[in-house]
């Protein structure tokens, strides 16, 4: 079977992940490294073996490159994913997929013009409890959906945005932590539950007001299109990263996805469905542990052009939705519907 050829643009810390996938799949291979600071580039190309470039451009008019990832701050993503199937290049973009709707949008427009892929990384669907869960939840032998929990309570120093300029301001970021802590959890919530057509939240910036400019806290309600009620709390406010907490409350039980493990309460007795918290990663743990599931799993779709492996710009946009109908309910006070 022909082996992808793939460029990384980007060298900061989740590019390692990325290259290391790639590296243990039988599906690809790492012809070039991206990073606009030289060093950075050099020392990733000599850790793998490939070549560097510090223009972006120079790697998606490689010949040898098939595949694009795209591991840049989250303003740089739009731009460079639509260059990359411009160029003829099927491209995995790192989350967020975009900073807007509208850019996300002309992604789908760009990728469909060019006859290309784009596909985003939401790796902690292919986690191994939430697969479970979703098969659970699909399959009916606990009833219906009544309600969908999700928490995180993570924390971030005024040393972490001070390091990376970009982070902290809506025009680089796209936000605070809905949009680059909690957008896993988001993306979860509303794939679990079936879609969100309505949200009413708030939005605050409780303890890094005088270093950013975006929020450091938010809660809201989901209203989802099958009439489940969904609650949700994220914040950086805390003193340490906790594991995510989704609790799915149903007809005849309730799961609880929690730190690699996943619980299903039925008929007044606790059972543990899935225990991956055995299972060690090298990277920091709230990256999750299916970064390399789900790249073989974009590289299986372009090789057989098959889409249905692929996590889509469309599917990335409800999150993206969401919260945007999160910043307009807390400036307005309303619910905003948002599909």
């Amino acid at each position: 079977m022909k082996r992808l050829g793939a460029a990384i643009i980007g060298c900061g810390s989740i590019h390692g992940v990325h290259a290391d996938a790639i590296e243990a799949s039988e599906l690809g291979r790492l012809i070039c490294v991206v990073d606009i600071v030289e060093e950075r580039a050099r020392a990733s190309a000599a850790k793998y073996g490939c070549r560097w470039y510090v223009d972006y451009l120079e790697a998606i008019s490689d010949d040898e490159v098939d595949v694009v990832h795209i591991c840049t701050p989250h303003y740089l993503h739009a731009s460079m994913a639509i260059e990359a199937v411009r160029a003829g290049k099927h491209v995995l973009v790192e989350k967020p997929v975009a900073i807007s709707i509208s850019q996300a949008q002309e992604m789908v427009q760009e990728s469909k013009k060019h006859g290309r892929y784009i596909g985003v990384c939401f790796q902690n669907r292919f986690n191994l409890e939430a697969q479970k869960a979703k098969e659970i939840i699909d399959s009916g032998k606990i009833g219906a959906v009544k309600g969908i929990k999700g928490v995180v309570t993570w924390f971030r120093t005024k040393e972490y945005y001070a390091q990376s300029g970009w982070r902290g301001r809506f025009a680089t970021e796209g936000g605070g932590v809905l949009i680059n802590q909690a957008i896993h959890t988001l993306d979860l919530m509303q794939w679990l539950g079936g879609g969100v057509k309505a949200v009413r939240g708030n939005v605050s910036t409780y303890l890094l007001g005088d270093v950013i400019e975006v929020e450091d806290t938010a809660n809201a309600i989901l209203f989802f299109k099958n009439g489940t009620r969904g609650i949700f709390y994220a914040t950086n406010c805390y003193t340490t990263n906790s594991p995510v907490e989704i609790e799915i409350d149903c007809e005849k039980g309730r799961l609880r996805i929690y730190d690699g493990t996943l619980i299903m309460e039925q008929d007044n007795s606790c059972r543990c469905i899935v225990n991956e918290k055995v299972r060690d990663t090298p990277y920091k743990s709230y990256w999750g542990k299916s970064h390399a599931v789900l790249i073989n799993e974009f590289y299986q779709a372009v090789l057989s052009g098959n889409p249905t492996l692929i996590i889509s710009v469309e599917e990335a946009m409800e999150s993206l939705k969401i919260i945007d109908g999160i910043y307009k309910s807390s400036s307005t006070g309303n619910v905003i519907n948002i599909n």
